[in-house]
This record gives structure tokens, C-alpha cells and sequence, in this order.
């Protein structure tokens, strides 16, 4: 029942946070040209990769990343679940696919990279950082800053 109830919290977390994320991959490239935005494209696992659920709780859904993410990216999840009913939709299922071929070839999870609106790879994480929500924003600062 323990770990019931751990699973579940960490469900919830899943849920309360995923806000701002999209899934559609086309429909972010357009708000992300149209607005001159990054996209945050994170593969993940959200109901069985603990690091990603870890990302996700101390980077992705702290006040201070979504404020960031707010004026400055296009957030897209590629979600990977292995439990039926957290499975998206066969469209959804087939682009994460898709976008898994031509980004993280190897499934490494979680991994994420930060894109432009044309598509082209300017920054990846590949696993969990360990860093904190302002560590990360300023990485993604420094590629910016770079352009």
C-alpha cells in the first residue's frame, strides 16, 4: 500500500506540473517562430523513469523555471509511459516516435534539448543535471547569449 501511495504522489506531481507543456511538435515550431522563442523539447518516461520524475519535480515544475518558460520557450513533451493507461494518443504515440529517431536516437530518458524553431539542436541534457531551476535557466541563458 506504501508504495501504492508513492506512486500515486508522484503521479500527481506528474499532473500538477505538466502544465505548459504541449504535445503537439508542429504546433510549437509555429508559436516558436512566430514569438522568437526556444523550444524545450524532454523525452520522458513519467510513470517509471525515476530520474525523469525527479527533473521534472525540482526543475520543471518549480515557480521559477515556469516563469522562465513562460516568456522564453515552447515547452514539448515526448513522453514514453509503459503503464496503458498513461498511453497518448496513436498520432501522439507516433510523432514522439518520430521525434525520438531524429533526437535522441540512443532512448536515453530523460533527455532533453533545446531547439530552435527550425529544429536545430543547440543545447542537450542527457539525464538528470542534479541542478537547480536557476542553474538550468541560466545554461539555457548562455546558449542565447551565444546566438
Amino acid at each position: 500500500m506504501k508504495r501504492l501511495s508513492i506512486l500515486l504522489s508522484a503521479a500527481g506531481i506528474l499532473l500538477l506540473s505538466s502544465a505548459g507543456w504541449s504535445t503537439d511538435f508542429s504546433k510549437a515550431q509555429k508559436v516558436a517562430e512566430r514569438e522568437h522563442k526556444y523550444i524545450l523539447l524532454k523525452f520522458s518516461g513519467s510513470d517509471w523513469c525515476i530520474p525523469c520524475i525527479r527533473m521534472e519535480k525540482n526543475i520543471f515544475s518549480q515557480d521559477t523555471f515556469q516563469d522562465f518558460a513562460q516568456e522564453n520557450l515552447v515547452m514539448v513533451n515526448a513522453d514514453f509511459p509503459r503503464l496503458k493507461k498513461n498511453m497518448p494518443e496513436k498520432a501522439i504515440a507516433k510523432q514522439n516516435e518520430t521525434l525520438a529517431e531524429q533526437y535522441d536516437k540512443e532512448g536515453h530518458f530523460p533527455y532533453t534539448v533545446l531547439l530552435d524553431a527550425d529544429g536545430k539542436v543547440l543545447k542537450v541534457w542527457d539525464g538528470d543535471p542534479g541542478i537547480s531551476p536557476v542553474d538550468f535557466i541560466e545554461q539555457i541563458d548562455a546558449v542565447k547569449h551565444a546566438d
